[in-house]
């Protein structure tokens, strides 16, 4: 397929989207499972009701495209997906997967955050305000839950990690 107009590239960004978005359901599942922290494991939790919105909202998108909700494979998702299991694989402590679990999750936002800034305005070029104002909603909270994992970093007990 040929891109070579901008609903070309956003339908591109979208499928892109609509995969992390799916993908991220099961990794925020593994990093709930995986993190010692009930502060952590309710957060990644909570986001992951919020991720199964996400998707909702993007297949709404596809809808307003008149086009079939699709996902296409992202590099960058399965990245950070084998970085997890690699760590994982090094059996390390608990706190030590707790803190490499906020950073994990901070790193999916903030590539979020691009996918979503990067759709915006394309979908306000091509005229699609309810896209982009759906696009823009996810973005919001997206940033919200950044903050919230970057405050948990910022206050992470170092001092539970081993010498």
């Amino acid at each position: 397929m040929s891109i070579d107009s901008t609903e070309d590239l956003f339908v591109t960004g979208l499928k892109h989207a609509y995969y992390t978005e799916q993908r991220l359901l099961d990794a925020l599942e593994e990093l709930e499972e995986t993190s010692s922290s009930e502060e952590l494991r309710s957060g990644f939790a909570e986001h992951r009701e919020e991720t199964e919105i996400h998707v909702d909202r993007i297949e709404d998108v596809f809808d307003q495209l008149d086009a079939e909700a699709e996902a296409e494979e992202d590099p960058v998702v399965e990245g950070m997906i084998e970085a997890h299991e690699e760590f994982m694989g090094k059996d390390p402590s608990d706190q030590a997967i707790d803190r490499f679990n906020i950073a994990a999750g901070q790193k999916s936002e903030h590539y979020e955050i691009s996918v979503y800034g990067n759709l915006i305005p394309m979908a306000d070029q091509l005229g699609m305000d309810d896209a982009a104002d759906t696009l823009e909603e996810t973005l919001r909270e997206e940033q919200d839950e950044l903050e919230t994992l970057s405050e948990m970093g910022e206050q992470f007990d170092y001092d539970e990690l081993e010498a």
